[in-house]
């Protein structure tokens, strides 16, 4: 299958290139950072330079690649748990116009699958109906959507110990999405406790 990574060098997908690699999917990592570009081509990925927010290059990117699945694993965080109030506008705009700029890549390529992270756990005021809309609109184009609880272990904002439940070791994150690749259209999640696919 040929799959078209966005946020390919974040948390979880870092992690999926080599497992998807290994089931011998050719994929294209997307990064905004030129910095990336060469852990990518090390990866033995397609390095793909584009902003989410560029809906027009997004568009082209993708349709250049001509994926089977595109799957979005933006965020936009910072690395310390300390600074996260002052990003979640920053994340909100990855669910909303990012997301929305990827189903429209993702429709314009003729993609017949889409992929998408959520998180499993309560938010603060304000930003549910951002992430409702940004599950809904993944659902409606026909998408899946997985609700990951929050993530621990290496290079993770819980690095030493575990969080509250809802929670998932982040390699185990990784290693849960791969069934997702492919199935029916819903919402999904993964966190510890739960069936594993």
């Amino acid at each position: 299958m040929r799959i078209f990574l966005a946020g390919a060098t974040g948390l979880i997908g870092i992690r999926l290139l080599p497992l998807m690699r290994a089931e011998g999917h050719v994929v294209a990592g997307m990064t905004r950072t030129p910095a990336k570009i060469e852990a990518l081509r090390a990866a033995g990925v397609t390095p793909v330079l584009c902003d989410l927010f560029d809906a027009k290059a997004l568009a082209t990117a993708v349709t250049d690649f001509q994926p089977d699945l595109v799957v979005h694993q933006v965020t936009d965080l910072p690395d310390e748990l300390e600074k996260l109030a002052d990003f979640l506008s920053r994340n909100d705009r990855v669910r909303s116009e990012g997301t929305r700029n990827l189903l429209d890549a993702a429709k314009a390529a003729k993609a017949p699958g889409f992929l998408a992270q959520s998180i499993a756990w309560r938010t603060g005021p304000g930003t549910g109906p951002v992430i409702d809309a940004h599950e809904n609109a993944v659902v409606a184009a026909g998408g899946r959507v997985l609700r990951y609880g929050l993530f621990y272990g290496p290079e993770t904002y819980f690095d030493k110990e575990p969080p509250p439940a809802p929670r998932i070791h982040v390699d185990d994150a990784a290693r849960r999405t791969m069934p997702f690749l492919t199935g029916p259209q819903g919402i999904f999640t993964i966190t510890e406790g739960d069936i594993a696919p």
